[in-house]
């Protein structure tokens, strides 16, 4: 059986989106087999642990997750499911110049899937749009060595 990672995006302007094609890319030139996902399209139930999973999202208004991954972020909060044994990553993007909420979408999810017990591997990557970088350069890189950690905490 093949290695299986579902990028899950929340997005509000397409950015995330980027990113996570970007990521699949490398992930695929590894012979991974990656499936991008809106947030709006998945609730914790859909979440496997046969799979690992990166969360890819945006930061908007106020610090908020951004609107497609608001009701998968709600359900995860109220219904609290067991994640144990749930691997993921999270490629957080935010702007430095709103410091008080830079990455907070990321950051928030972050949070709650380690709450419900999901193991986080790698640490948590935080893009600063106003770093004239482009994330999705910075994506590739990260998700190489994400997979490095968790093909190696897999075996």
């Amino acid at each position: 059986m093949s290695e299986r990672i579902k990028i899950l995006v929340g997005t509000m302007t397409g950015t995330a989106e980027l990113v996570a094609d970007e990521m699949a890319e490398v992930l695929q030139g590894r012979g991974v087999e990656v499936e991008i996902l809106l947030m709006d399209d998945v609730t914790p139930d859909a979440l496997h642990r046969s799979a690992g999973y990166i969360v890819c999202t945006s930061t908007y208004g106020q610090g908020d997750v951004p609107d497609n991954g608001q009701a998968l972020y709600r359900s995860l909060c109220d219904d609290r499911p067991d994640l144990a044994g749930l691997r993921y990553g999270v490629f957080a993007l935010g702007d430095k110049t709103y410091a008080q909420t830079f990455c907070a979408g990321g950051r928030k999810f972050d949070d709650i899937l380690r709450t419900l017990g999901a193991e986080r591997v790698g640490e948590r990557r935080e893009h600063d749009g106003s770093s004239g970088s482009l994330p999705e350069d910075e994506a590739a890189d990260w998700a190489e060595e994400w997979h490095a950690l968790f093909a190696k905490a897999d075996a």
